[in-house]
């Protein structure tokens, strides 16, 4: 069927949309496979056809699937087998899922964003999101790590960096009570947050196509400064 000749028809602005999407992946492909490894050039252009798929079907947005292609990069150049958008077996969907040997890893990637529904309680929001993120996506992988962009300071809950054992149940209580906030089908149980775990924070420079690998302890020493 022709799309209509209604420049504003909403067929038409979709395959605008989906060919501003497909060029800027392009261009970020062609920048990374610029002298690039044999291990690249065999992961890189799948991982990016699968991204496009996703966004065909309007799943995926242009921030969030670059910085997912940025660590897929960092990873594979680290000797990694990576999948995007990976169907764990629970059917959660995680942002990056990587394999090396009998190890595993999970990246979730942050933008920041925030719908307009919590418009007024943002801090709030993305303390929930984050904090779920860890509890649901960590226990699926032997390491766990979020990553953002070089200008959003995540808040991350400072309890989930501390062994199991040593968690109290008032910093337990907190989380759960953040989680409650906004995800209740299924809810974090106490068990997933209890058992929660971060590897690292990984900062990721687009412009550059490079990762900082950060201590999760000295990150939040960082972005304590700016969440109270």
């Amino acid at each position: 069927m022709a799309l209509s000749g209604n420049p504003n028809a909403p067929g038409r602005k979709a395959k605008e949309s989906q060919n501003v999407y497909e060029k800027d992946v392009d261009q970020l492909i062609q920048r990374m496979l610029d002298g690039s490894t044999p291990e690249l050039r065999a992961q890189l252009p799948s991982l990016a056809q699968r991204l496009k798929d996703l966004r065909e079907r309007n799943m995926l947005k242009i921030n969030h699937s670059i910085l997912e292609l940025v660590v897929a990069k960092y990873l594979i150049q680290d000797g990694y087998e990576v999948s995007l958008e990976h169907t764990l077996e629970s059917g959660l969907t995680c942002d990056v899922f990587a394999s090396k040997g009998l190890g595993t890893f999970i990246v979730e990637v942050e933008t920041g964003y925030v719908p307009p529904s919590h418009a007024l309680d943002p801090v709030d929001y993305i303390k929930a999101r984050i904090a779920s993120k860890i509890a649901r996506y960590s226990g699926y992988c032997n390491k766990f790590s979020l990553g953002s962009p070089a200008h959003y300071v995540m808040p991350i809950p400072r309890m989930l960096t501390k062994p199991p054992r040593t968690r109290e149940q008032p910093e337990i209580d907190m989380v759960k009570r953040y989680c409650d906030m906004y995800y209740s089908n299924p809810p974090v149980s106490n068990e997933e947050i209890v058992n929660a775990h971060i590897h690292s924070v990984q900062v990721i420079d687009v412009e550059n196509l490079t990762i900082l690998e950060v201590e999760p302890r000295e990150y939040i020493d960082r972005s304590e400064q700016w969440y109270r």
